[in-house]
């Protein structure tokens, strides 16, 4: 396993492998997200602080899950335009994966090795559980699906 997210890379929602060492040196928002879930509206709230801090060095990742009551059934093209249309979303997002399980993707099974969640229980509970990473690409803190991503926002104002 990698010793920092650097060592990974995920498939984007148009089919091309990215290295997450393309976001070596920025502070890094990892969400797992689906388009028919309750807390789906936090799409707006992602893409606003992308928006504020894109600039100086932050980025939200999107990782589309169908594990929680199958709430993102779509291929990778009705997601992105569903993000897009109902979001404006810009900030990158990948290929649908799982986060639990046997077929979790690398990068979920490292993250939640290095932020378990309550009670030191790893499984992802929901879809939109958040992982702050800090510029040398260590796992900072992990949030609730129930976290608003702008009541994250003076903690990555402190990685900047």
């Amino acid at each position: 396993m990698s010793n920092d997210i650097y060592g990974f890379s995920a498939e984007t929602l148009d089919g091309a492998t990215v290295g997450l060492d393309t976001y070596r040196d920025k502070v890094l928002l990892i969400v797992n997200t689906a388009s028919e879930c309750g807390f789906t509206p936090q799409y707006k709230g992602l893409q606003e602080i992308y928006q504020q801090f894109a600039t100086r060095g932050f980025a939200v990742l999107g990782f589309p899950c169908n594990q929680f009551g199958k709430q993102e059934p779509g291929d990778a093209q009705q997601i992105g335009s569903f993000c897009e249309k109902n979001f404006g979303v810009t900030f990158p997002m990948f290929a649908k994966i799982e986060v639990n399980g046997a077929n979790a993707h690398p990068l979920y099974k490292y993250l939640k090795d290095k932020e378990p969640g309550l009670l030191g229980i790893e499984a992802i509970k929901w879809n939109f559980t958040k992982f702050l990473v800090d510029r040398k690409g260590n796992v900072v803190k992990r949030y609730a699906p129930q976290t608003k991503p702008e009541a994250i926002a003076d903690e990555i104002e402190k990685l900047l």
